[in-house]
């Protein structure tokens, strides 16, 4: 009998002892700093989806391995400005849904948390950025987000390097508004500002006149590489500055025809966009560097593609990347 209850003592000790060396690895692995512990989408991505359904297309992409949404507007809260402009876009989109796709911040956050999703931040017109922030702080809240953020300057406001500095200063402005509500203000590059006008870089012109305290950054690597940034040289000199990135890749290496300013040029590189780990830019190194510099959230962002396959490529290879930290 005794040998028996050592026997049974003894199992029970080797078991458990594998069990803590599986959990241990799984720690490991998981909280190893040289992979990133969590993907994100912007929600762009598969507007047709959510459209058709919204919590069916939350569970898809829970399934698939991202952990992060990114939302675009126009929101219930956004101005009628912005409204409007949208439905003037929308016939040439091919869907008309956008925000919370007719639910409320707390119907979204429900289904968010149903399928262990978080969302970090939103994209909003620069309209309602400037008069509506309370509106958009008590959203944010509900949701849980930290960040939001201006998807692209209007092109009517961006054609001298005066027009920069304008904006510059009008950013240190909405980034105050944001932090009184908790809220912090990032700016989402989209390839204009990185040709030399009068003698500047306008987006340049932006950081340096921006407060590094009240205004972040978003770098999309696809449109900045097309608009022939250095993408290591900007993150390795602005640290803490770029805190979310637009992942994606080329298939080959391309350029805008002009100065990357207007939808026409971006249109024209759109066939050359791929899932990541699919094309020719050097995500090891970009990311690395982009981790080291205070990237808080990484976020894969295939326009419009509505394609599971492509998404979960994505999610696949930026999951097993290996950075350099």
């Amino acid at each position: 009998m005794m040998k028996r209850r050592r026997f049974i003592k003894s199992t029970a000790a080797v078991v458990a002892g594998t069990l803590l060396t599986t959990d241990a690895i799984k720690a490991a692995v998981f909280s190893n700093k040289s992979h990133l512990d969590k993907i994100g989408l912007q929600l762009f991505s598969v507007p047709k989806m959510l459209e058709k359904d919204f919590e069916g297309a939350m569970k898809t992409l829970s399934d698939i391995g991202y952990k992060e949404l990114e939302f675009f507007g126009p929101y219930p809260f956004s101005t009628d400005s912005a409204k409007k402009f949208w439905d003037s876009v929308t016939p040439s989109l091919g869907f008309s849904g956008s925000g919370y796709f007719g639910r409320t911040s707390q119907q979204v956050k429900e289904i968010l948390d149903r399928y262990n999703l978080t969302t970090p931040s939103m994209h909003v017109d620069l309209d309602t950025l400037r008069t509506k922030m309370n509106d958009i702080g008590e959203a944010a809240h509900v949701l849980g987000q930290t960040y939001a953020g201006l998807p692209a300057i209007p092109a009517d406001q961006r054609h001298t390097l005066d027009d920069y500095k304008r904006m510059a200063d009008e950013f240190n402005k909405i980034g105050e508004a944001a932090q009184k509500v908790s809220l912090k203000f990032f700016y989402h590059n989209h390839g204009y500002g990185l040709k030399e006008m009068e003698g500047k870089i306008p987006f340049d012109v932006i950081l340096e006149r921006t407060d590094p305290n009240l205004v972040f950054l978003e770098m999309d690597i696809y449109w900045m590489t097309a608009g022939g940034a250095d993408l290591v040289k900007y993150l390795d000199n602005n640290p803490n500055r770029f805190k979310l990135m637009h992942i994606k890749d080329m298939s080959k290496q391309v350029r805008f025809t002009g100065d990357g300013g207007d939808p026409k040029q971006w249109i024209e590189l759109f066939p050359y966009m791929t899932s990541a780990g699919s094309g020719v830019l050097d995500l090891k190194t970009i990311l690395s560097h982009a981790k080291k510099s205070g990237m808080e959230h990484f976020i894969v962002e295939q326009d419009r593609v509505d394609d599971t396959n492509a998404l979960r490529k994505s999610c696949s290879y930026l999951a097993s990347l290996e950075l350099n930290t």
